[in-house]
Order: C-alpha cells, then structure tokens, then sequence
C-alpha cells in the first residue's frame, strides 16, 4: 500500500502574507516535490501569478489556481478531481500545499479530506494560520460578534481561523520587539487556546521543517468511517506565554494542548456571511504610482476595503508594476517578473463594498477612468 499523501493547509485572514511565506517555502523545499493549490476570492488570480514566478526555474512545483470562490466549499467541483489527478501522479508528489483565501475556513478542506474519495490516498499534515502581528497589536482584530459590521465580521472570522489551526505563524514581526511579541501571543493563546505551536516568521520566512512533514494528525480508518484524529496530548498543556522567545531560537512551542477542529461547525461562506464582496476594477489610462498609492489609501478610508492587490500599467514603464494594499497601508513595487501589462487590473475585497462607489471615488482621486 502507498503511503499517504501529506497535505498543508495555509490559511490566514486578508493579507496576512498567506503567499509570501508560501513564496519563501519554495525556496526552501529542498528536495521536495509540491503540489500547490492557490485559492483566491476574485475573478483574478494575482497570487497564483507571484507563486507562478517564484517557481519559474522549478521542475518539482505544480501549481493549481482556484479563483472565483471558495476551495473545497458547497460548490467547488474541482478541488475533489484536482487532487485524484495529483494522486495519479502520487510518485511525483512528495507534499500539497494549500492556500485557503482569505475569507476562508480551513474546516471545508479538512472535511472534504476524510471522504471516501480522498481519504486513503492524502493526510492532513498541519493546519497553519498565517497572522498580520502589526494589526492584531493595533486591535483590528477586535470586535463585538453579535453586531453586524465590517469590524464584528473580521474579529469573527479571525477567530475562527486560529481556532482550526495547528500552527499560528506570527508575520511581519520584523519591526517588533520582544514585549511586542509576548503581546501577540498572549492575545493569540486568549483567542484559541489550544493551539499547538506558535512560530516567528522574520522577513515573512518560516524554517521549512517547521512547516512541512509535522505530522500533527493520523488517520483512523474504519469500514463505516474515516476522521483525522490529532496525535496523542502534548506535554506542557497548560504552559502560558514563554518568558523569553531566544530560549527556543525564534519559535514558541507553548501550550502544546491537544485539540479538536470541529468540524461539524463548517457552512458554506456565503451562507455564513453574504457580506464579504470582492471586484475588480480596471483601467486603460496609465498611471501615476504615488497618485494611485495616495488614491487607494483615501479610498479605503473612506470605504470598508480590506485588501487590495494587482498589476497596474504606468507611463514610467512598459512592465507590469505590483499593487499590494491592507487596508490603509499601500505598498507599489517593481514586479521582478517583468509582466508586460495593457491594462491596470486591481482587485478589491471588503465588507458591504459598493462598486460604484469605488469605482467613482479612485476615477476621482486619480484623475483617470476606473471601472
């Protein structure tokens, strides 16, 4: 019998650097052989594109791109013949990544991963969360979850994120010091408990093998059922924050408690939560990077964007330049790709967006024609 396929499921809330840290594991596979399924919520797939280039010079990586939705969710008929078509070719493949959108729970794959289909062919390997440290410290992550507002969502969705992962990554910590982190995790182990590690990513970098091969769950196979079941209890359950990260060379492994992802608690997203919207507006004017930068700063502050990202096309340059945006902080790059581009696309996604409005209000700001 061959062994099973191992399966990673990176998740984290809007531009938590989800691909950015996929982009560096690349870099570090060694030998390893992936599969990667890259999901987006819009009808572009940006993310698919920078892991594309990453991967350029590989004959190991193998990238699937799920746009348009949710993977693995109520309607998604390609995440299942997606990863039977991987397993045909099961001596190519050594792992699977997958990248959840944003707007995602990682329960619609775990489930989906115990199926008939699935389930003695691929294991869950680790469930990683992927958190944006600056913005859980400024307290953009808190919220009152009854209420219905952009605020109240984000928290809620935050939550659950960490709740079904095994690894909580703490991203974009470069600037913050040690205080800052004890922070973070003590406000991390306050929101899920029983979360296994807590690791630093520097430079939005994660040691490899504190990624890939955990081996944090087993099957149980019976003839009338098949769940992933976490390993045995972790010592150390009731281990609080660490008083000095240094002692563990830059990743914490307290409050090693054993867990269960409930899974029963899965919903379809839009059933969940309508309210989540995603467009794309585009453009055939070049433009102007600190016009559009400035532009696209006042525009999420004046509507309920969260993320914002894609390829714009200047007079500066016949090349592609990359448009990263959560929610007020811009950044605009060179895309070391060299994408030729004809039109500026950038995707939008947000709480209650009214296109229009958007729309109108960056036509506005950058004196050029959005839509």
């Amino acid at each position: 019998m061959n062994s099973l396929i191992p399966v990673t499921i990176v998740t984290g809330f809007l531009g938590s650097g989800k691909t950015t840290l996929l982009r560096s594991l690349i870099k570090l596979k060694q030998n390893r052989r992936l599969a990667l399924l890259i999901n987006e919520f819009g009808e572009v797939a940006i993310d698919g594109a920078l892991i594309r280039d990453e991967s350029a010079n590989s004959n190991h990586i193998q990238i699937h791109d799920f746009p348009h939705g949710l993977i693995a969710y109520g309607d998604d008929e390609h995440f299942i013949p997606t990863l039977q078509a991987i397993a045909e070719r099961r001596a190519q493949i050594d792992h699977v990544l997958i990248e959840t959108s944003g707007l995602a729970l990682p329960t619609a794959i775990m489930e989906l991963l115990q199926t008939p289909e699935l389930a003695e062919i691929f294991i869950l390997d680790a469930t990683l969360a992927v958190v944006d440290t600056p913005l859980l410290l400024a307290d953009e992550f808190e919220g009152n979850q009854t209420q219905t507002s952009p605020q109240a969502a984000v928290a809620n969705l935050f939550k659950q994120q960490l709740e079904y992962a095994d690894v909580v990554v703490l991203n974009k910590i470069d600037a913050l010091d040690e205080n800052a982190l004890l922070r973070a995790e003590t406000r991390i182990r306050e929101r899920a408990p029983n979360v296994r590690f807590l690791e630093l990513a520097y430079h939005a970098k994660l040691d490899i093998r504190l990624a890939l091969g955990l081996r944090l769950h087993q099957s149980t196979l019976s003839a009338h059922n098949h769940r992933f079941t976490p390993l045995a209890s972790m010592p150390n359950s009731n281990a609080g924050v660490l008083d000095n990260h240094r002692s563990v060379d830059g990743h914490a492994h307290s409050g090693l408690a054993n867990h269960s992802h409930g899974l029963a608690t899965h919903k379809h997203f839009h059933e969940q939560d309508p309210g989540w919207l995603s467009f794309v507006l585009r453009s055939q004017d070049p433009q102007q990077p600190d016009v559009l930068k400035n532009a696209l700063t006042e525009t999420a502050k004046a509507a309920p964007v969260l993320r914002i990202k894609g390829f714009i096309l200047t007079n500066q340059s016949k090349e592609a330049i990359l448009v990263q945006g959560v929610r007020t902080r811009m950044v605009i790059s060179r895309y070391d790709a060299k994408k030729s581009a004809q039109v500026s696309e950038i995707i939008f996604i947000g709480y209650h967006l009214n296109r229009n409005k958007v729309a109108s209000l960056l036509s506005q700001l950058t004196a050029t024609q959005w839509q």
